[in-house]
């Protein structure tokens, strides 16, 4: 079916088809007839999936990323879809415009987009005091996927200020969030990337840690990191996670790479995702389950297009996967493929 359907959503704007797909994504999650049809089609529930990361079980190590849902307007539906859990955000303190577009593009032949969205959102206390649809379950109905939250530093907060962002994020949404994950990887958002240094990191990731211990429950914390960091770059940042008592670390966001791209795709702005990302997103995977002796737990994201492509980063090392791309190339069978093919192997 979604073979059919993708070529009408390719000649509408990427945007424009994904508010679309997001909203009736949303109206299935609040109408019983659709709930019924959605989880009957995509779910998968068997026990042999469950997988516990950070102090958590989920139903399956299968979760959307961060990006798709920014504002959680959509959750339940998208939990239909079958997904073990679903990161919101990314979330900033004050409402952001983001970009000026065009801001987001197709490049078809690799199976990828390319985003400069710069954290468009409706801003945290939106999130928390008017939530277009909660995060909590509707009275008597299972809920056995995560919610994991993810937060950014605001456009216009200072890199020297911006362990104050997060740590009042975390402070806001801590009750509504399984884990919170950190984004200092976004490169559309400037000088962002920088926090993932060593003049940074160390003290941000130790400010938002120390924050959580005055928080009545201990929230699990992870850190999202970028694919074009060097070895040296992610020991820094490993080096941290282990100093503040960080729970795991997503690797990775989106790259500045343009390789395994068509020309036309070369001066386009912005983080690619999707095909080309595949290999380096894994790389780093098996560098760091090497580095940690596989002692933190890997929420493994980038290029998985297809369930051999996931159980390729379970392989390297992830205990979970996230995708994103891959809903929009292959559609949202694929979730349902990826539980199918990890039972098959059992």
């Amino acid at each position: 079916m979604y073979n059919r359907l993708r070529p009408l959503l390719f000649r509408l704007d990427p945007e424009e088809a994904h508010r679309m797909t997001l909203s009736l994504i949303g109206l299935a999650g609040i109408a019983l007839p659709a709930r019924v049809v959605f989880g009957t089609v995509f779910d998968v529930t068997d026990k042999r999936l469950e997988v516990e990361a950070f102090g958590l079980k989920f139903k399956n190590p299968i979760g959307l990323a961060a990006g798709y849902d920014k504002n959680g307007i959509a959750v339940r539906g998208l939990g239909l879809l079958g997904f073990g859990h679903i990161e919101v955000g990314t979330l900033t303190l004050k409402p952001q415009a983001g970009n000026s577009p065009p801001r987001m593009y197709r490049v078809p032949e690799a199976k990828a987009l390319i985003n400069r969205l710069g954290f468009p959102n409706e801003g945290v206390e939106e999130f928390v005091t008017a939530p277009p649809q909660p995060l909590k379950p509707l009275t008597g109905q299972k809920w056995p996927m995560r919610v994991g939250i993810n937060l950014g530093k605001g456009k216009d907060t200072p890199l020297e200020r911006a362990a104050e962002d997060y740590v009042t994020l975390l402070q806001r949404v801590h009750d509504r969030a399984d884990y919170v994950t950190i984004n200092i990887s976004s490169p559309n958002t400037p000088d962002l990337r920088k926090l993932q240094t060593r003049a940074f990191v160390e003290e941000l990731l130790t400010a938002v840690a120390t924050a959580r211990q005055r928080l009545p429950r201990r929230v699990p914390l992870l850190v999202k990191i970028a694919p074009d960091l060097t070895e040296a770059e992610i020991d820094d940042v490993l080096s941290a996670i282990a100093q503040a008592g960080f729970d795991g670390i997503i690797a990775t966001n989106t790259t500045l790479s343009r390789e395994g791209t068509p020309d036309y795709a070369r001066p386009l702005q912005g983080g690619l995702s999707g095909g080309p990302l595949k290999a380096r997103a894994t790389e780093v995977i098996r560098y760091i389950a090497q580095q940690t002796h596989s002692k933190l737990p890997i929420i493994g994201v980038g290029g998985i297009l297809t369930p051999v492509d996931a159980l390729e980063k379970l392989d390297a090392g992830a205990t979970l996967v996230q995708v994103y791309t891959g809903l929009v190339y292959a559609g949202p069978g694929l979730v349902r493929a990826i539980a199918q093919a990890l039972l098959k192997r059992q």
